[in-house]
């Protein structure tokens, strides 16, 4: 490892241009007020029951007949069993970041926060039925208490839904057209990072290598983080290289996001061993390829190297077997290996940004925003 990767995040009660820096559990409260204000914008869009005012702002007028409650049966019921499950809301107050950090007045543009926020819980929709997944945030996955048909056309709803946002929006022809490219561009990209992963976890495809598995993850999991500050960047009016240092920026919060959590699946710990997504050590029940594991079989003796890549073939939900298999993963350093190259990658793309944004309150939250991602326990 080359240079210093920590991140330049001062201890609690110190000061950085007299702006006082955050611990873990400020960042926490943080985004606990923001996934307040996250949530009242969403029921704008998606309200927990629809009326006649709500059908026609989202579906137009009817040439015959709605049926409000079909609308909430079969969309708002599903939306909002997911989000109020809770999650971190940490893309959409990433948006609001951004957008201060770089001069913007995010009051503006609040609205803006149910873009992100709504295409990730609905790609979690629908990657919980790719995976076959039984928990999702300590509760059986949407399809599993709707139905997979219910499931599948809410997750698709929850794509198209945060439309609204920028069709009822009154900024520029210009700036709207920007976002619409954006949307666009970053929704191709979550489905080739997720067509990589699905390949992956059946054993279809295995990744070349550490590179292959990193793009998987700007694509899968950065893409959300990327489009959420480049909104921000946008509508700070921010200038197209500001907002591409913005994205990167974001991209691997994103990145060190999914490693973290796929170090979290496999060393956290519960009364209930359970994590966000289901069980200790479901990644191995469901063959992922994470850079743990690609670390591990690039080290790994030969008979090592056949009984990991034997296990997560398998699908196996046998706990002795998903023990063995990690066990396999920690022999080789892989744990500490990928907290390191999430901290590297998250330190990269900050001194880029740093240089780019001055120093504000914004800026010390999105610095430990940044910690915060690669340093989280849950």
């Amino acid at each position: 490892m080359v240079g210093d990767t920590r991140i330049p995040l001062v201890l609690r009660h110190s000061k950085i241009g007299g702006i006082l820096s955050m611990d873990s559990a400020e960042i926490e409260k943080m985004l606990l007020q923001k996934a307040r204000i996250i949530d009242k914008a969403m029921e704008r869009y998606v309200p927990r029951r629809y009326g006649s005012r709500a059908m026609e702002f989202s579906f137009g007028r009817p040439r015959y007949r709605f049926s409000a409650e079909i609308a909430d049966r079969a969309l708002a019921r599903p939306v909002w069993d997911l989000l109020d499950r809770g999650g971190k809301r940490w893309r959409p107050a990433l948006f609001l970041l951004t957008c201060e950090a770089l001069g913007g007045e995010p009051q503006q543009f609040l609205d803006f926060v149910v873009i992100v926020e709504m295409l990730h819980n609905g790609s979690l929709m629908i990657d919980d039925i790719e995976d076959g997944s039984e928990l999702r945030r300590g509760k059986p996955c949407t399809y599993r208490i709707f139905g997979t048909d219910i499931a599948i056309n809410a997750g698709n709803f929850m794509y198209y839904a945060p439309l609204l946002v920028l069709l009822r929006s009154k900024i520029s022809n210009e700036k709207k057209l920007r976002a619409y490219e954006m949307y666009a561009q970053e929704m191709l990209n979550i489905h080739l990072g997720q067509a990589s992963d699905i390949l992956w976890h059946r054993g279809l495809a295995e990744p070349s290598g550490e590179e292959e598995y990193l793009q998987m993850c700007a694509f899968k999991t950065g893409t959300l983080a990327r489009l959420a500050a480049k909104l921000g960047a946008l509508c700070a009016d921010a200038d197209e290289k500001s907002i591409e240092t913005a994205g990167a920026l974001a991209e691997s919060l994103g990145v060190a996001f999914q490693i973290q959590d796929d170090i979290l699946n496999l060393t956290a710990r519960s009364n209930k061993g359970q994590f966000s997504k289901g069980y200790i050590g479901e990644d191995i029940r469901e063959g992922k390829r994470s850079l743990m594991v690609i670390h591990a079989l690039q080290k790994a003796s030969a008979p090592d190297k056949k009984r990991l890549l034997e296990i997560l073939n398998i699908h196996t939900r046998d706990k002795k077997l998903i023990s063995e298999a990690i066990e396999i993963i920690k022999k080789y350093g892989a744990v500490d290996y990928a907290k390191t190259r999430a901290r590297e990658i998250v330190a990269g793309a900050w001194r880029e940004a740093d240089k780019m944004l001055k120093e504000s309150k914004a800026k010390q939250q999105l610095r430990a925003l940044a910690m915060f991602a690669i340093e989280r326990e849950y």
